[in-house]
């Protein structure tokens, strides 16, 4: 399997008290999902907040920047997945952009690579990577998993994003997180490939996920406010 190995530092098995007081000594990866949708506002507001939302994670040090708008037509995440791009090579040239959405718009917006959902085709990987492989360029490939089932099957991915691992606050109501456990037990399965906690993430909580075996902690609202800054000290 083809991946895209991230070195961190081994947590797992530590206390929480232990993990928690290196947590901000240490480097653990952040990754930062969009949902303009959440931004006050008329829908131009929105995105321009948006792309101010992302300059500032790659200034102050987010790894990753998934670009999240499902909603959007292809024309429309591409102009707004350009304009993200734009900002965080201006501000964090670290930064790595991933487009929820095809490798042709990823690539088009000059993107780092793509998103894939949990129930994208088991080829997905491999065919966004020969997207980018065509242009000269190596993709980064993170995928949703939600069970240690999906977790098994991965191939050809960067990172996983784990989910959801203390809650997932939904529209009309909320779905129950599988807890740090299963997360830990997922962390074992995916062995080197970095795996991503996300689900009701917040600074308190996160040396948890860290403590299981996480190479880092994503969310959407996590990243609205200031609060992920105390996750980089």
């Amino acid at each position: 399997m083809s991946v895209f190995v991230i070195s961190e530092p081994k947590w797992e098995g530590l206390p929480v008290s232990s993990v928690r007081s290196r947590l901000y000594s240490r480097r653990v990866l952040l990754y930062a999902i969009t949902s303009r949708s959440l931004l006050p506002g008329p829908e131009p507001e929105r995105r321009a907040a948006l792309v101010a939302l992302a300059r500032c994670w790659a200034a102050g040090g987010v790894d990753y920047i998934q670009i999240r708008e499902k909603d959007l037509p292809p024309e429309d995440l591409l102009a707004l997945s350009r304009a993200v791009v734009a900002a965080v090579r201006e501000a964090g040239p670290d930064t790595r952009v991933l487009v929820n959405g095809t490798a042709e718009i990823a690539i088009e917006a000059g993107g780092d690579g793509v998103h894939l959902p949990a129930a994208a085709p088991a080829g997905a990987a491999e065919e966004a990577r020969q997207v980018y492989r065509k242009a000269g360029r190596e993709a980064i490939v993170s995928r949703a998993c939600h069970s240690l089932k999906e977790m098994r099957t991965l191939a050809g991915v960067s990172l996983v994003v784990f989910a959801p691992v203390f809650e997932k606050a939904g529209e009309q109501d909320s779905q129950p997180g599988v807890g740090p456990g299963l997360l830990g037990e997922a962390c074992r399965v995916a062995g080197p490939v970095p795996v991503i906690a996300l689900g009701g993430v917040t600074a308190e909580n996160a040396a948890e996920c860290i403590a299981a075996g996480a190479g880092g902690v994503a969310g959407i609202r996590l990243f609205l406010g200031d609060e992920w800054r105390r996750l980089r000290g």
